[in-house]
């Protein structure tokens, strides 16, 4: 069985971890991933416009409407064993 987790996993955690709103550590630890790899996540779902930084001395990270959507979508095929 592979342990992996896959792309789609992982930005389903983030979405998850920043649906309230959270700091880039609490991401980091939350989601079990490393700064770099956060990093490239977080672009692409910025520019997918399923997160949101707000910016500032400690910015906060929040998954928008569409990021919540996206992760009921994904959290319906899992439900029903597809994922």
């Amino acid at each position: 069985m592979n342990s992996r987790r896959s792309r789609t996993e992982i930005i389903a955690e983030i979405l998850r971890i920043a649906k309230g709103g959270a700091r880039k550590t609490r991401i980091v630890y939350g989601a079990n991933i490393n700064f770099k790899l956060l990093s490239e996540y977080l672009k692409k779902l910025e520019k997918a416009g399923l997160i949101i930084e707000e910016s500032g001395k400690n910015s906060i990270i929040r998954t928008t409407e569409k990021g919540i959507e996206y992760l009921r979508q994904y959290e319906n095929l899992e439900s029903i064993g597809i994922l």
